[in-house]
């Protein structure tokens, strides 16, 4: 098992706090997957406005951890080092359940396709081993 942590992180993609979305790599295989987590606390700026009442983690901001996860796999590669991925699209995208302060979410990011600078991913988030967000991101390498 290949393991990063969040300097090791930072040496291959460009987010920084607040929006770096990943604690640590637990394992990953460069352009081809990526396992990492994030450790959700009650700390985290976006509760403030999302919601108050009952905080919640914004789906679109697991949906940017499980892209950044990507982004690790697909940057380590030898030939991408030091460029940048973009998102070049969002498909199949589900919710299934709620991220609340105290979950560890696990964000896996599997390499399905390549052609040149541009890749699909296909991405499941979970809590406690049940699935809560799942998507296929499309990415450009820039």
């Amino acid at each position: 098992m290949n393991h990063l942590n969040i300097s090791e992180i930072k040496e291959i993609i460009p987010h920084r706090h607040p929006f770096l979305l990943i604690d640590y790599i637990e394992d990953y295989k460069p352009g081809e997957y990526a396992v990492g987590y994030k450790c959700v606390s009650y700390r985290e700026e976006f509760f403030a406005g999302h919601f108050p009442q009952e905080p919640v983690m914004p789906g679109v901001l697991t949906v940017e951890a499980l892209a950044q996860t990507g982004a690790v796999a697909i940057l380590s590669a030898e030939e991408n080092k030091g460029k940048t991925a973009y998102f070049g699209g969002i498909n199949k995208c589900r919710f299934k359940g709620k991220i609340v302060p105290g979950d560890k979410v696990r964000l896996e990011t599997k390499i399905v396709r390549k052609k040149g600078p541009v890749g699909v991913g296909e991405a499941i988030a979970s809590v406690d081993g049940k699935t809560v967000v799942s998507a296929e991101l499309t990415f450009v390498v820039g």
